[in-house]
């Protein structure tokens, strides 16, 4: 059974007041703030958040139609103009300051995000650590990673080449619910330091999150209407964000990916895609079983298994699954739920009950094929109505729902293997290529698996955070988990357009008007051969 806490805040404290208070302001009066702080109102229909921990009403927030998105894009794209003439180190310095408001103010983002999305305090900080981290890197290395870069030119001496970098003008972004703060400063930071504006489209259930950190940014010297956040229905305001962005960044399902790539194609708009997942884990013979179980617990139940990078699938060598499998369900066993807002509970709440009916729906049918539930596979609504047990599950199968599709959720399935070649195989047999996870006492043989792993991310003993932690370093998806990357260079360099520029000096390129053209492409073949054997080129 699974050790509980109560999924209820202070009975002085009623929820809209547990929303952070800044200068003794009443929490309720900030949310308010926040709300106004974002475009939208025009459509009659506000959207009524709701906290996953009790389904109390937090916030009423006003919708944007068509007309408002296209004018936040025009409002963007004014400022635009003077941001992109700031020299890079200059905007550099915003983020540094930013990071540091982030950590001294995080008790107000830990509460906002626990309140939207149903977090754990601890999977709450994570976002924030996440936010810091993605602050500080490219708040140190944008000038370096977009300075001019000089290449070899084709007539060494007389052809100087170079290759500049443009921001693409006003960037849309598309922000999923599921780690509101975190995914914002991925997308967001690096988008602005390479000179761009932005309009970004949070989720409505975790909206209050961007906002804050749009407050912040601009408290550390972004200006204003940079970065415009607009609050709106898809099916009302997608067109007007497809067609106005001059790049789009979306982070959701594949289904959804693959349409709206297909119609920002049509404009001939680059885009980044981060989608669905499958997550395999595999523990080799010589894992520290120990470490490898409490990994997984962290790996599977992080977010109430709501990340993107989580893991659903985990292939254990029959040599220790016995060992493992006591091992995990007996940690997962004691993962302490909760809702209180504190560190205290291991696990919250899912996020909508759409997830929630998702989940079940997922554990009932593998129970009802044949699948046998070793800990959880229960919703508790005694704690809230949104909560579900960790659950792991074994004897899956193909044709069970939580075989191949993603559960999205605090579910995994646990598998046997032999030969490490087929684990890696079973490993790869999906859709999906987001995140992978390798246990081994053997580092180089974990990297060696690792490569082999069709996945845009690989953890050797660890779930996700080493890589997820690691900015400097991209992450993305292969096949139906995305196209683009976010983090490191290329997280930062998507935003921009390359430009090159180069100035011939003396010699021509073309033959000289006496000399004739098969003695022009004779000269021209032996001066090729000779370029090539030059150091450099």
């Amino acid at each position: 059974m699974t050790r509980t806490t109560p999924a209820k805040l202070p009975a002085d404290q009623p929820l809209p007041a547990t929303i952070g208070a800044v200068a003794g302001a009443p929490s309720a009066a900030r949310a308010a703030a926040l709300v106004a702080r974002a475009t939208g109102g025009a459509d009659s229909a506000p959207v009524r958040m709701t906290a996953p921990f009790t389904g109390e009403p937090i916030a009423s927030l006003p919708q944007a139609d068509d007309a408002e998105v296209r004018a936040a894009f025009s409002a963007a794209r004014e400022a635009q103009r003077a941001w992109a003439t700031v020299p890079v180190a200059q905007r550099q310095r915003f983020l540094l300051r930013l990071h540091d408001l982030v950590l001294a103010r995080q008790a107000e983002v830990l509460d906002l995000v626990q309140v939207e999305a149903g977090k754990a305090r601890i999977d709450a900080f994570d976002e924030v650590s996440a936010t810091a981290l993605v602050a500080a890197y490219y708040g140190r290395h944008s000038a370096k990673i977009l300075s001019p870069r000089r290449a070899p030119g084709v007539i060494p001496g007389l052809t100087r080449a170079g290759e500049l970098r443009h921001p693409k003008g006003v960037v849309g972004i598309i922000s999923p619910w599921n780690y509101p703060l975190a995914l914002t400063a991925m997308d967001v930071f690096p988008a602005l330091v390479a000179g761009n504006a932005v309009v970004q489209k949070p989720d409505n259930q975790t909206a209050l999150s961007a906002l804050w950190l749009q407050e912040l940014a601009e408290e550390a010297g972004l200006p204003t209407g940079l970065w415009q956040v607009v609050l709106g229905r898809g099916a009302r305001i997608g067109d007007a964000l497809l067609e106005e962005c001059d790049y789009l960044c979306f982070t959701g399902s594949t289904p959804t990916g693959k349409d709206l790539a297909g119609r920002i194609a049509r404009r001939l708009t680059s885009y980044s895609l981060e989608l669905g997942g499958k997550n395999p884990m595999i523990v080799l013979p010589d894992a520290d079983v120990a470490k490898a179980a409490a990994g997984a617990v962290t790996a599977c139940f992080s977010s109430a298994g709501q990340l993107c990078v989580s893991v659903e699938r985990i292939y254990v060598h029959e040599c220790v699954r016995e060992e493992f499998t006591r091992e995990f369900v007996a940690r997962t066993a004691a993962l302490r739920l909760g809702g209180a807002l504190d560190y205290h509970a291991g696990m919250g709440s899912l996020t909508s009950k759409s997830q929630l009916e998702t989940v079940s729906a997922h554990v009932e049918d593998a129970r009802a094929k044949g699948a046998r539930v070793l800990t959880g596979g229960r919703a508790r609504p005694d704690l809230g109505p949104l909560f579900y047990e960790p659950t792991v599950l074994t004897d899956v199968r193909p044709g069970m729902a939580p075989f191949a599709d993603e559960t999205f959720g605090p579910v995994v399935s646990v598998y046997g293997f032999t030969d490490v070649a087929d684990a890696i195989s079973r490993a790869n047999d999906t859709l999906f290529g987001l995140n992978a996870s390798v246990w081994t006492r053997n580092g180089r043989a974990g990297w060696e698996i690792g490569a082999r792993l069709k996945a845009g991310t690989v953890n050797v003993n660890e779930g996700y955070a080493a890589t997820f932690g690691t900015v400097g370093v991209p992450m993305g998806g292969m096949k139906e988990s995305g196209a683009g990357r976010r983090n490191g260079a290329e997280g930062l360099l998507k935003y921009t357009e390359p430009q090159a520029i180069a100035v011939q000096r003396g010699l021509a390129l073309r033959p000289p008007k006496r000399v004739p053209g098969s003695l022009w492409a004779r000269l021209m073949t032996s001066s090729l051969k000779l370029l090539r054997r030059l150091p450099g080129r």
